[in-house]
């Protein structure tokens, strides 16, 4: 291969606070959770190690705190061989992720950035030549707008996790093959909520190559020049939905370095997906490959 990483991931890396709740807190009300559960997590580090898990060549760019979360999640990005010469330390808290997961698995998530928010154009500009090379780069909105926008400049192609949902420029959109959001993603870019086709060509039409919209249970919509395709999901019993996102991109990013099309690496992502909310936490639930393709 002419490349030496498959995919290079350019955003956050956070320590996941989570606890499980019966029911959330109304406000000024106090309820009782489980034991707090810490987990490695952040959008980037998630699809970097989702990515390398299921056996990509993965390197991450980004920061983080010189705290002992800064030390543990280099640890566990080492331990699934992600390259971390571009994940520099910084002085300033490790970006942390509180997380309350509800009895039917779904969760609400508060994200402090911490060093997440110190990743700058500089940083960018002294990995080029890493983001040049690589056939995808892997983006999201942890990290600063204009340091997401220089990534984006220097990639070859882009996939663009539009979450936490922001309103970006619309060059950032153009360069995006394709654009990943979850229903609820979507609307809030679109100021509308519609049915997930009406959505997949609204977001077409804003300007990316391609667009990705994860449906949970229902698997995923493909929209690109050729059309709409509906991708089905497994059914499987839900145990945390956690990082379920972050394994869909990194597993996404990964097959389109292989050379898949959009529709074909979404097929192979929702099975990713399905997979990990069958685990607690967001990385330690990621599958191998193995896992996902079975005996």
């Amino acid at each position: 291969m002419p490349w030496l990483y498959d995919v290079v991931v350019v955003g956050s890396v956070n320590m996941d606070l989570v606890v499980r709740v019966d029911r959330r807190p109304r406000p000024g009300e106090t309820v009782l959770g489980s034991d707090l559960a810490t987990y490695p997590g952040g959008k980037g580090a998630n699809q970097a190690v989702a990515a390398a898990r299921l056996g990509g060549r993965v390197s991450m760019l980004g920061r983080v705190g010189d705290d002992a979360y800064g030390g543990l999640l280099r640890e566990a990005l080492e331990r699934d061989e992600v390259d971390l010469r571009h994940l520099r330390p910084t002085a300033a808290p490790t970006g942390v992720a509180m997380i309350s997961v509800g009895p039917e698995g779904d969760n609400s998530i508060i994200v402090s950035p911490g060093a997440n928010a110190r990743l700058s154009e500089q940083d960018v500009a002294e990995s080029g030549d890493l983001l040049r090379s690589a056939p995808v780069v892997s983006l999201q909105l942890e990290t600063p707008l204009p340091t997401v926008l220089a990534a984006a400049r220097a990639a070859r192609r882009v996939v663009f996790n539009l979450s936490p949902p922001a309103p970006v420029p619309d060059e950032l959109l153009a360069r995006c093959d394709p654009l990943v959001v979850n229903e609820h993603e979507a609307a809030m870019v679109l100021g509308v909520a519609a049915r997930p086709h009406v959505q997949a060509k609204a977001l077409l039409a804003l300007g990316p190559r391609s667009v990705v919209i994860t449906l949970g249970a229902d698997g995923a919509l493909v929209a690109d020049a050729s059309g709409i395709t509906a991708i089905p999901s497994p059914r499987v019993e839900v145990v945390d939905t956690t990082g379920a996102g972050d394994a869909f991109t990194g597993a996404l990013a990964w097959r389109l370095a292989r050379g898949d099309s959009v529709a074909a690496a979404a097929a192979f992502a929702v099975r990713v997906g399905a997979a990990t909310v069958r685990a607690a936490g967001a990385q330690s639930s990621f599958p191998t490959l193995e896992e996902v393709e079975g005996p």
